[in-house]
């Protein structure tokens, strides 16, 4: 893990590279104490320079004014261009790159302009002013460009970062929805389900109440699927308040597997008050078939009965492994469907070759791909694994732990 350390809360690369920038002036200032116009006095001027170099990243124009008016001293004092005037052109680079406004860069250019003028007549040599002056300019120019340039790729790069920062945003805000809208449609069908359950109940308790005194047995009986039922409808309730409940997941976001979006057209052809049962596990393959897939279906192990929630959170899982295979593998993608029964626990695996090609029509609609499937597998506790094959194409697979009341559970009428 990198660790950003920082002093006076700047980075402390950035504070070391300027006291650096900072200490090369004041070597250039304390070197010509001796030979250099001014003496001690021009000495004190570049050190008051180099101090003011040290705040050039968080109030570049402010040193750049600071530094403008200890050069206009300079000029005035007659001293002409010393070494330590490298602190102009440092804090011109730094106006241009790391002002708010290049309003600030600009008005500096012009400052130092003037300045390259006043400098040009105060240099004595065998060339003439104006020649020194062009001199001047192109050495100005060239660092005036310099950090328009790098301010231009650091005002882009701060862009792309911000963009991205909102495209993370949007899509975090995407997955909650997503999210929302699954444990919404969850809790539908598990409120369906225990409705069911209550139903079986009191149509029991009723035929219980008659056949009391006629016939005990067959009261017997029927007391006890209320009791089983109850218990079934009371594991599912629990897990209905589970989901209703605001507690967020870490699986949240949707992989690069997802399925189709929601609102689809598998609304139409699966109704969301239908009662979903894994004997509408073969209609579901078939129309996948007729939709282009090769479809293998495989069950292992002794089927026991199960909840209907879990029937439901099987089909569901079922389905959406099916949709994936269809959208990302292609028409014509061969997919084994394996269901298995182990002691405890229903274990469905949906894998595809991703050998198919472009889907021409429209696949059928499942719900959020990854985020529904992860939503309902963790209602029931389970785990999921969904990801690509090392052989190629995809796979999808959820161990799904049976309720201790799996076995017991009666549906009559």
């Amino acid at each position: 893990m990198t660790v950003n350390r920082t002093i006076f809360g700047r980075p402390l690369r950035s504070v070391a590279f300027d006291a650096f920038v900072s200490g090369v002036v004041v070597l250039f200032a304390v070197a010509g104490v001796v030979a250099q116009p001014g003496g001690w006095k021009a000495t004190l001027v570049g050190v008051a320079m180099a101090v003011a170099l040290l705040f050039r990243r968080t109030h570049p124009s402010a040193v750049a004014a600071v530094v403008a008016v200890l050069a206009l001293v300079q000029v005035f004092a007659g001293w002409g261009p010393l070494a330590f005037d490298l602190g102009v052109l440092i804090a011109l680079y730094s106006v241009v790159k790391y002002a708010d406004r290049l309003r600030d860069g600009i008005l500096a250019g012009a400052v130092a302009a003037v300045g390259v003028v006043l400098a040009a007549v105060q240099t004595r040599g065998v060339l003439s002013w104006w020649t020194t002056a062009i001199y001047f300019a192109l050495v100005t120019g060239a660092v005036w460009l310099m950090g328009l340039n790098v301010r231009t790729r650091r005002l882009y790069v701060l862009s792309l970062e911000e963009r991205a920062a909102t495209l993370e945003r949007e899509r975090e805000a995407e997955a909650r929805a997503a999210v929302a809208g699954e444990r919404t449609r969850i809790a539908r069908e598990l409120h369906d389900v225990v409705a069911h359950s209550m139903a079986v109940m009191i149509v029991q308790a009723d035929g219980a109440r008659y056949m009391l005194d006629r016939d005990p047995e067959t009261a017997r009986a029927a007391v006890k699927v209320v009791a089983d039922t109850g218990r079934a409808a009371l594991e599912e309730m629990r897990r209905l308040v589970g989901v209703l409940r605001e507690e967020g997941r870490p699986e949240t976001a949707a992989g690069p597997g997802a399925a189709a979006e929601p609102g689809g057209a598998g609304v139409a052809a699966d109704p969301e008050h239908r009662r979903l049962a894994l004997t509408e596990l073969p209609a579901l393959l078939d129309r996948f078939r007729a939709a282009g897939l090769r479809v293998r279906h495989t069950v292992t192990g002794e089927p026991a009965p199960l909840p209907a929630g879990l029937e439901l959170t099987v089909y569901r899982v079922v389905q959406e492994g099916l949709t994936n295979a269809l959208k990302h593998a292609g028409v014509g993608a061969a997919v084994e469907v394996t269901l298995a029964h182990e002691p405890g626990a229903v274990l469905v695996e949906v894998v595809d070759d991703g050998r198919g090609r472009t889907v021409v029509g429209p696949a059928p609609a499942g719900g959020h791909g990854l985020v529904g499937m992860r939503e309902r597998v963790a209602v029931y506790d389970g785990s999921l694994i969904a990801g690509p094959r090392l052989a190629g194409g995809w796979q999808v697979r959820a161990r799904l732990p049976l309720p201790s009341s799996a076995g017991t559970e009666v549906v009559a009428a």
